[in-house]
């Protein structure tokens, strides 16, 4: 518990006796600093504050130090401060606003606005389901990122999503889900590849597979592409469509289908996707989504009779024999820069429009 003192002097107060222990008046020390009476008055009486000059003067004129003087005006000045009305809301505020984006939530609708902190802290600990705000959000596993494993504001936002994520997939009705099942039919979701407008059929093709589906714009400082978790039941995808690319729609996607593939264990946060993965799981995940969207021998023979220069025809042509949208193919050549980013990207579709209406939108 932290230690407070039990009474704070004015520093008035220390004046007062100061001036009683010489005999001399407040008239007498006017004259002596050269200040108008009613300065030295409203200093004894404490209406007016002692300023680093005031408080050179005074050490002169006492023999003591301009320190003295000003330490106690500041510890003085700190007591009043913290008896101010609302001042013990500040270090609840501040937990709250770690734990969560409160703006974010509140401005998409994820809460309703409170009208005091009692209410913030009641519904930001409602909506991320924690009895307190002592409390850090738990979910039933633990959490595996491909990057910081830091608590921080990155996190209270990628988990702010989490939830909202979990809220709406409480909110679907799924098939039940066999993992053989789920692995067999993987071939049947990637003829939802050959062009952008079969994205269209990819949230109803997992949900019968039992697993749920939902699209969580990404908040503010979130970096999040995508995420997979509850294993243990129906398992949930979550994109973000972050960046709102063909490419980057279905290397996510069938990152996140890897890990419910290979079953593996954990809340796969997903940021910086086309970034190099670090643990075992995730290269495997990245593996798996760049081979079952392209196969590596076919690729490999692409790449080795188009370069160096890969003309949209060329890549059209190619994406074509393999069934797969021509973005997806140019995606893959700027990642591994034998394409240079800047070139040919009208290829890379937008998918948010064919997904509208599995996006989450803000609804305050």
């Amino acid at each position: 518990m932290a230690m407070e003192a039990a009474r704070v002097v004015k520093p008035g107060q220390i004046l007062a006796r100061e001036l009683e222990a010489r005999g001399w008046s407040q008239k007498d020390l006017a004259e002596i600093m050269g200040r108008p009476i009613q300065a030295v008055n409203e200093i004894v009486g404490g209406s007016k504050q002692i300023t680093p000059n005031t408080a050179h003067e005074l050490a002169q004129v006492f023999g003591t130090s301009p320190e003295f003087w000003m330490n106690l005006e500041t510890n003085y000045r700190l007591h009043l401060a913290q008896k101010e009305p609302g001042s013990s809301d500040i270090p609840r505020r501040s937990r709250v606003y770690n734990l969560a984006p409160v703006k974010e939530l509140i401005k998409r609708g994820w809460i309703k606005t409170p009208d005091s902190i009692n209410e913030l802290e009641k519904r930001v600990c409602s909506f991320l389901e924690i009895a307190s705000p002592e409390e850090e959000p738990a979910f039933e596993v633990a959490v595996s990122r491909r990057h910081s494993v830091e608590r921080g504001p990155v996190d209270a936002a990628q988990i702010a999503m989490l939830k909202r994520a979990e809220h709406l997939a409480a909110a679907q009705k799924v098939g039940r889900f066999d993992r053989k099942k789920f692995r067999a039919a993987i071939p049947q979701l990637l003829d939802c590849a050959k062009d952008a407008k079969s994205a269209a059929r990819v949230p109803k093709f997992l949900m019968d597979l039992g697993v749920h589906f939902v699209i969580v714009p990404s908040l503010p400082q979130s970096f999040l592409d995508g995420a997979t978790f509850n294993p243990a039941g129906n398992p949930i995808v979550a994109l973000s469509l972050r960046y709102d690319r063909i490419d980057n729609f279905w290397f996510t996607l069938m990152h996140e289908v890897a890990h419910v593939d290979g079953a593996h264990r954990g809340i796969f946060i997903d940021n910086d996707i086309k970034q190099d993965a670090k643990g075992s799981e995730e290269k495997e995940a990245d593996a798996s989504a760049q081979d079952w969207l392209i196969e590596a021998t076919r690729y490999q023979a692409f790449v080795r009779a188009a370069r160096p220069y890969f003309s949209r025809r060329s890549i059209v042509t190619f994406a074509q024999e393999i069934g797969r949208h021509p973005g997806i193919v140019l995606g893959r050549l700027h990642h591994e820069q034998a394409v240079h980013y800047a070139h040919l990207r009208p290829m890379l579709e937008r998918v948010r429009p064919i997904l509208a209406g599995w996006v989450d939108v803000a609804h305050a």
